[in-house]
């Protein structure tokens, strides 16, 4: 059987500060905030999430910034290991 690959974390920056009240279109993600840039993070399981996240971000007209995908704290060690 095909071990599940586990969901990738993603960090998604946008122009401005995002009300807390909205943080329910992003459930799953956490809301933090630098200067006047809003910062969502957290697991995406696949593709057709991630442009779900997209969608939300350009149905409320924010700006975005960036999309970067996190290196979980496993491939991180794996990498280390390998070299």
């Amino acid at each position: 059987m095909k071990k599940m690959k586990e969901d990738m974390r993603y960090q998604i920056r946008v122009e401005g500060q995002l009300n807390s009240h909205w943080s329910h279109w992003f459930e799953g993600m956490t809301i933090d905030y630098d200067g006047d840039t809003t910062i969502l993070t957290g697991p995406i399981a696949d593709q057709s999430q991630l442009h779900g996240m997209l969608h939300r971000i350009r149905d409320l007209n924010l700006t975005l910034i960036s999309v970067n995908q996190q290196r979980s704290k496993r491939e991180d060690k794996q990498n280390r290991e390998d070299r």
